[in-house]
């Protein structure tokens, strides 16, 4: 939501689309609301994994993404990890691409800035709110993870998530399905390192404990101020999220949403919740169950 000039909240539509989709989730669970709405103190497992990003060193070179897609089996792109010209047009994470990176021209930096895009593996994460089904799972290392055998396809996840990180495949006509980064999940519980961490050349991704990865950024910022604004983005950003990020310019330059609250998204939607009839929140959720069910039926038949 915006400000306006009269001191008002003006709601924008992907907002409202975004409180929809999370009461939609939390109706569909009516009678068990403490199990969609978030926790109150947001302490979650103290020893969760994170990642803290630091754009001040990524030079744009995308050996991330190469790394992600071997460590995913996904499929080349269809602009080589070294062509440059893939930085003309600003991209999303895909059902070929978990994370994408993106070059900015930004005020007050000599040279461009890149930008690492993915799954931002929040705290209290809206998607898994949003999901009727419960297809998300924020797990005790940290990642969030998704079931794409309970999915049936309703998309409220990626409406209801503020970093738009979801993808949907579009391509797989039998079986479409949501996609996003999954921190290396299987890794991480290995004992190694996500993949595209692993792989960076100049080290300006790291994977740790997210609680030592805020006393980094922070000593990183303490020790060079003129070169990081005073802002760990994403460490109160919706709540939190489990991917930080470190910057020599403004965030909101980089498309990083500055709007967000401090607390979970999902709380925005308790008095909405206990506001409006049951019907007006759960019909989309009905809807989308029977639209995925006569996919189905056409699919067999």
């Amino acid at each position: 939501m915006d400000r306006k000039g009269d001191g008002k909240m003006e709601l924008k539509r992907r907002d409202f689309l975004r409180v929809a989709a999370l009461a939609a989730g939390g109706a569909a669970f009516l009678g068990r609301p403490a199990d969609a709405l978030a926790s109150p103190d947001l302490s979650g497992w103290p020893d969760r994994a994170g990642m803290l990003t630091d754009l001040t060193e990524c030079v744009g070179c995308r050996t991330c993404e190469s790394a992600c897609n071997a460590a995913n089996g996904l499929p080349a792109p269809d602009v080589p990890f070294d062509e440059k010209s893939v930085f003309d047009r600003k991209r999303r994470p895909t059902a070929s691409a978990y994370t994408v990176v993106n070059r900015y021209e930004a005020k007050g930096s000599a040279n461009p800035v890149y930008r690492k895009v993915q799954c931002n593996h929040c705290e209290e994460p809206s998607c898994a709110a949003a999901c009727p089904v419960r297809a998300y799972t924020k797990t005790p290392e940290g990642p969030v993870l998704y079931d794409k055998d309970v999915c049936f396809g309703c998309r409220y996840c990626m409406v209801a998530c503020p970093f738009y990180a979801p993808a949907y495949d579009y391509e797989s006509a039998l079986e479409p399905r949501v996609v996003k980064c999954t921190m290396c999940h299987g890794r991480i519980r290995a004992g190694g390192i996500p993949a595209c961490a692993g792989s960076c050349p100049v080290g300006a991704i790291t994977f740790g404990k997210r609680k030592e990865l805020l006393k980094i950024a922070r000593d990183r910022i303490r020790r060079f101020p003129d070169r990081y604004v005073e802002q760990v983005y994403g460490e109160y950003e919706a709540g939190g999220t489990g991917w930080l990020y470190l910057s020599g310019v403004p965030f909101p330059q980089l498309d990083f949403p500055d709007n967000l609250p401090k607390k979970p998204i999902v709380e925005n939607t308790k008095g909405f919740l206990s506001a409006v009839p049951l019907v007006f929140t759960l019909w989309p959720a009905l809807l989308g169950l029977c639209y995925a069910a006569n996919g189905n039926k056409e699919e067999k038949g």
